[in-house]
């Protein structure tokens, strides 16, 4: 098992967050809002804004009756395909396997055969281009509903790319990677054909995870050739029967999946709340395991630092001082914030001013800010050791492509400001500037959008399940390209179109697409905001103020 030891609990510290004033707000049309404006004792060196407007009560209710709806005549349509009256396309069982145990479950498959199949037109959308500013996509158009797709050959130029998570703009057919990737092509070919600990470890590997250990500020770091996998394959490498793990119930679904591979018990808090997270760490030492009550081996908390749904970044400082309070351990998943969040790039922990050594396992993707493709762990020397033999992910799956690897190299240089350019910084200066603009103007329009004003993730709220298909193809006639997200990857009322944003979004691509937002909002009659903005309290630079809603 991972080869550290967890101590004997400490109770006598203190957090130190002050609930100093609740105000409550009385919005037009009678819908009420409570504000926390909390002072976190010292623990912030920066302001921390993030607010989730409530959902309005009749927007509410009236999701709840368009799911309904559609529900009613979901089964409808599948009485009339049981009766041969309407054609029905899904795959079925045959005849002779009618007493077999159903290879699909009954909801799932009526979900996606009478509501997703309405608006499926949204998603898989083909590009042929770069995932820049403006992409190409190819045109498709169905003539049965969604069932089935043609290609017309039409190929629709210069959409704006609302929706990739090319943060820094990197994932790019020039610039700086070009002339190294090509290079690194020509030299080692595409692929390594083994696993590191075979014969697919190159001296590029060695390179970069040199290279992301003093990026990342670790001892040691361990690169991985995807980044689902360098989830769900090393936290059953770290813990096991026995132990507990303390997840935030918004988790991706690759720690989700870890979670449960690594046959540990599972707790989950709510998302970004200290004050459940405390709870748990305090009835896991004080009850022990169930049954037996005997000690936990380990206790690990896992989170995310931007979590890639809601908008939001984890109040790291809080849950640090928790970690340490319970001599507990921490697994920090980076892969939203590596790169966007930082003066340098470097992530939620240089975003708040903190020390890499307070984080045990720091793990992050190479997917998003780097446009390549893998995840990686850093930590201590004794941790990258134990998972170079132990985890799945580093000793049977195929080692990171050569020109990847490079692309990785080169980025990362030009993050850190070693390849002799200001080119990294400029960037990450650039993307924080677009993301204080793009929210700051979605709100003012009178959109609800979640999450952190430093998230360059803007989740935009839809809620009604017909708005979902609706923005998307709306959107796609003004040229710009959005992703919208539903049940089931959201909450049943909290249906969303997710934007993202990036360093290479001039601001002249963001009037545009705020523009064609704002027209698209007035047709579907979007703007659910009520709320009057909160001024910001005048405050020390070293104490913050962050707006939280409660029902």
């Amino acid at each position: 098992m991972f080869p550290l030891k967890l101590g004997h609990c400490s109770l006598n510290k203190e957090i130190g967050v002050i609930v100093i004033n609740s105000l409550w707000q009385q919005i037009p049309g009678g819908f009420g809002k409570i504000h926390h404006i909390t002072q976190n004792g010292g623990l912030y060196k920066r302001p921390f804004n993030e607010a989730f407007e409530e959902t309005p009560m009749l927007v509410a209710v009236l999701t709840y009756v368009g799911y309904g709806i559609l529900t009613l005549f979901g089964y409808l349509r599948d009485f009339l395909r049981y009766w041969k009256i309407e054609k029905c396309h899904n795959a079925t069982e045959r005849e002779e396997q009618r007493d077999f145990v159903p290879l699909y479950q009954d909801f799932e498959n009526f979900y996606t055969r009478n509501l997703y199949m309405r608006i499926r037109d949204s998603w898989n959308r083909p590009i042929c281009s770069v995932p820049g500013g403006k992409v190409d996509l190819l045109e498709r158009v169905s003539h049965d509903y969604n069932w089935t797709f043609t290609y017309t050959g039409k190929v629709i130029k210069d959409i704006i790319n609302m929706g990739s998570y090319n943060y820094l703009g990197f994932a790019e057919n020039a610039g700086p990677s070009k002339i190294p990737v090509t290079k690194v092509l020509s030299q080692y070919g595409c692929g390594m054909c083994s696993t590191r600990q075979e014969m697919g470890n190159v001296d590029k590997h060695e390179e970069l995870e040199t290279l992301l250990a003093r990026y990342l500020g670790v001892e040691s770091a361990l690169a991985y050739g995807m980044g689902f996998a360098t989830n769900s394959m090393n936290i059953p490498a770290l813990v096991g029967k026995g132990c507990l793990i303390l997840s935030d119930e918004l988790n991706h679904a690759s720690l989700v999946l870890g979670a449960r591979l690594s046959g540990a018990t599972i707790r989950i808090f709510k998302h970004n709340n200290m004050q459940s997270l405390e709870k748990l760490l305090k009835d896991a030492i004080v009850y022990g395991q169930p049954r037996t009550h005997r000690p936990w081996k380990k206790i690990l908390i896992i989170v995310e630092g931007i979590y890639s749904m809601e908008g939001s970044i984890v109040r790291l400082p809080e849950v640090i001082a928790l970690k340490k309070k319970y001599k507990s351990y921490l697994y920090l998943d980076e892969a939203h914030s590596i790169g966007a969040l930082g003066p340098n790039g470097r992530g939620v922990v240089e975003y708040f001013g903190l020390d890499p050594e307070d984080v045990d396992i720091m793990m992050g993707t190479f997917t998003k800010s780097f446009g390549a493709a893998g995840g990686y762990i850093g930590g201590k020397k004794e941790l990258i050791d134990y998972l170079r033999v132990h985890s799945h992910s580093a000793v049977y799956a195929t080692s990171l492509s050569p020109p990847v690897v490079q692309q990785i190299i080169t980025t990362m240089k030009c993050i850190m400001g070693e390849d002799g350019t200001t080119l990294g910084k400029q960037r990450i200066q650039q993307l924080a500037e677009n993301t204080r603009y793009f929210r700051r103007r979605l709100k003012e329009l009178g959109f609800i959008i979640y999450g952190n004003e430093d998230s360059p993730v803007v989740p935009l709220m839809l809620y009604m399940p017909a708005k979902i298909g609706a923005f998307g193809r709306e959107m796609l006639k003004r040229h710009i390209g959005v992703v919208v997200v539903g049940f089931p990857a959201t909450p049943i009322i909290e249906s969303r179109a997710r934007i993202c944003l990036s360093a290479i979004h001039t601001k002249e691509i963001l009037d545009i697409a705020l523009k064609k937002i704002d027209e698209v909002g007035d047709l579907l009659m979007l703007k659910y905001s009520r709320h009057r903005q909160v001024p910001l309290l005048d405050r020390p630079f070293d104490e913050t103020t962050y707006e939280e809603t409660e029902d």
